[in-house]
């Protein structure tokens, strides 16, 4: 699927997190955000009193994300041997969860970080 960061954004939910498995897959990586300190972004959700790491597919969508931030963001890439390694069980450990492909509709695929590592794995090998 080609695709503009516009029409990604526009994608429901459920259509953004399967774009977001391929495109990881076929990358090999995630993108997540940054602040000057190299701290990532974590999004708290008042009503559900959890957090999560909002991850994207790539960092144009991640950028676009950001835009509408008051403080400075960059898009970082993390690896996917590296998210499988210490990412999951960083986050495991901190009790976060992901947040796949978070866009302007204010929905977002929350999932645990090892059914997320899961799924991309299941993606990985139906790749060959």
């Amino acid at each position: 699927m080609t695709a503009t960061t516009e029409e990604l954004f526009e994608l429901d939910c459920e259509s953004r997190y399967d774009y977001f498995l391929d495109k990881a897959a076929e990358e090999r990586e995630l993108w997540i955000l940054v602040n000057e300190d190299q701290q990532f972004l974590k999004i708290y959700v008042e009503d559900e009193d959890m957090e999560y790491l909002p991850v994207w597919p790539n960092a144009e969508c991640a950028s676009r994300y950001q835009s509408g931030s008051d403080q400075t963001l960059t898009p970082n890439a993390v690896s996917l041997p590296e998210f499988f390694k210490k990412w999951v069980p960083g986050l495991k450990g901190d009790d976060l969860d992901v947040g796949v492909f978070p866009a302007d509709d204010g929905i977002v695929w929350i999932i645990n970080p090892d059914e997320l590592k899961s799924d991309l794995e299941e993606v990985l090998s139906n790749a060959f």
